[in-house]
């Protein structure tokens, strides 16, 4: 019997649209083709709790996944409201159900939240575009969800919010310079966490959609002189997408080929299939 993963869409319906409008897919969408390309005997759900009225499933029916993830979202914890509140109501159900749980960028704020942890806007403001010189701690090193990760590596992510406390005994598996949690172990009653802060999901061409989506704002912040800059480095990403090998275009991108190569790019979540996933299935008989 194959895998039965859940896909948690951290968006609004208005956000999941604009999204779809510039790269063509919603980011649950895109994250269950990412799950179904590394584990192609998988089946995807994908459940909406930011919408009001969204029908989602209970500890019960969580219980009957082998894996749930959590997408990015535009939102912030620290706001409050009823897309937020349902979605932390949704990450304690997870936990109960002792389901396997991963999260990228707002799915790790989102676990966080659930187990006691607090979330904040960064002092040291946006990270967008890619992650530099994240390095595994102590406990990262000797820890599955980096396996076969380097002493320092680069990712895609986009964020302006942090965990700023994680929830008592998270283990902290990897920091920079712009975020002291960017991967995490959360363990709350029965379930176990994976996340990370950046976005191993995302392609250069996601990131390329999503980059001219913010193009505005970082003008504003002075990342990019102007719309042209903005247009030209998209489309030079996308340009590196399609052709990775393309060695001249990483290094003037400053691109490394943990970005580039999708096998490198998407470890954690692989590990996260094989090593929590598969094994948690087997341990329930389901195998």
């Amino acid at each position: 019997m194959g895998l039965r993963l859940l896909v948690v869409e951290g968006n609004e319906r208005a956000m999941r649209e604009v999204h779809r409008a510039g790269f063509g897919r919603t980011p649950s969408q895109s994250y269950a083709d990412i799950l179904g390309q590394l584990a192609p005997d998988a089946v995807c759900d994908i459940c909406f709790p930011a919408d009001a009225g969204a029908n989602l499933p209970d500890s019960g029916g969580l219980a009957g996944y082998d894996g749930v993830a959590i997408t990015g979202s535009a939102l912030n914890i620290y706001n409050g409201g009823r897309a937020v509140e349902r979605q932390i109501d949704l990450a304690r159900a997870i936990f109960a159900s002792s389901t396997p749980f991963f999260g990228s960028c707002w799915g790790l704020q989102v676990a966080s939240a659930a187990a006691g942890g607090s979330i904040v806007r960064n002092p040291l403001g946006r990270e967008i575009g890619i992650a530099r010189n994240i390095a595994p701690t102590e406990a990262g090193r000797a820890h599955p969800l980096l396996a076969g990760r380097p002493a320092a590596f680069d990712a895609p992510c986009v964020h302006l919010d942090i965990v700023a406390e994680p929830p008592v005994g998270a283990l902290v598996l990897a920091s920079n310079a712009y975020a002291a949690i960017q991967a995490a172990e959360i363990r709350q009653g029965p379930g176990i966490f994976w996340g990370v802060q950046y976005h191993p999901e995302f392609s250069l061409t996601e990131l390329a959609a999503i980059l001219l989506r913010y193009a505005p704002t970082l003008i504003a912040e002075g990342l990019f002189a102007e719309a042209e800059e903005a247009h030209s480095y998209c489309a030079a990403i996308r340009a590196l997408d399609q052709d990775r090998f393309n060695r001249g275009l990483a290094w003037r991108l400053g691109v490394q080929k943990e970005i580039v190569d999708p096998d490198l790019r998407l470890t954690e979540i692989r590990n996260w299939l094989e090593h929590l996933v598969r094994p948690e299935k087997s341990r329930r008989g389901r195998a």
